[in-house]
């Protein structure tokens, strides 16, 4: 496939040398120019502008920061698309957002899916990431062979609307979360009465936050928030979309809303968002 690629984070620019590593002639754009020109050095073609990048193929992927940069980026482009052009969104924005940019497309002839993925950095280089799909059928059917390129097999899960989707991924996140700050608050409970680190993830194992223990239990021993799975700043970014989303209160969430919101205050939004259990400042 000819293949338009926009966005080259973290996690995008796995998701593009995947799809240049199974041949497809990918065009890349990223606002900073140094992770356009590294996959560029990988085998793919560095698009000039975002316009450019946005009408040079039929099959379009954003992986952007959020709403902002979809707006900014796609909605606020001046180049005409391609014909039918399927335009596949892995940015995690919030059910009212898609709307909002399926019907954008739709006036200009272009089928929009939202396609979040659901794991961090090591699944994305496994290939084997969860992965989300909502849009039209037909659109998906065009959507799917792309993203099965990161995607695990058994996790892909297809909805009827992008809005389910969107949502649907704004749940998983919610469980990072609110995981997050569960094991924050039980350190908190144990050091009040003299638990060490050790005897507070010790007496978490076999319960409901042992998976977050096992995932982030060597980075809390360590301390090594700077090795970055999920930065706080982007899962900041998707609790606020939670919180602005759902229709009744949802105070665990707004809980670790906070605590992400006071590691960002603190200069720590760029490291993992298990940073919300640091001490050290």
């Amino acid at each position: 496939m000819k293949i338009s690629f926009l966005g080259l984070g973290r996690m995008g620019a796995i998701l593009a040398e995947h799809l240049v590593d199974d041949g497809h002639d990918v065009i890349v754009w990223n606002r900073s120019i140094h992770a356009a020109e590294r996959l560029g050095a990988h085998g793919a073609t560095v698009a000039a502008s975002s316009d450019l990048a946005l009408t040079s193929a039929p099959v379009v992927v954003t992986v952007l920061f959020g709403p902002e940069a979809i707006e900014d980026v796609v909605l606020g482009s001046t180049g005409t698309w391609q014909p039918d052009t399927v335009w596949i969104d892995v940015t995690t924005v919030s059910p009212d957002d898609t709307r909002i940019y399926a019907d954008w497309a739709a006036e200009r002839g272009i089928r929009y899916v939202h396609s979040p993925v659901v794991g961090t950095l090591g699944p994305a280089r496994a290939r084997a990431l969860g992965v989300i799909l909502g849009g039209d059928p037909g659109a998906v059917a065009v959507a799917r062979p792309v993203v099965e390129t990161w995607a695990d097999a058994d996790r892909i899960s297809v909805f009827d609307t992008p809005a389910q989707a969107a949502t649907a991924k704004l749940i998983a996140n919610l469980g990072l979360a609110v995981a997050m700050q569960g094991v924050v608050e039980a350190l908190r409970l144990g050091q009040s009465e003299g638990l060490d680190l050790e005897q507070v993830l010790r007496s978490l194992d076999k319960t409901m936050l042992g998976p977050t223990v096992a995932a982030k239990g060597a980075t809390l021993r360590d301390a090594s928030f700077a090795s970055t799975q999920f930065s706080a700043d982007l899962l900041a970014k998707d609790v606020g979309l939670m919180i602005a989303t759902a229709a009744e209160p949802m105070p665990a969430t707004t809980a670790a809303w906070e605590s992400l919101l006071w590691a960002q205050r603190r200069g720590r939004g760029d490291d993992d968002f298990s940073v919300i259990a640091a001490t050290d400042d």
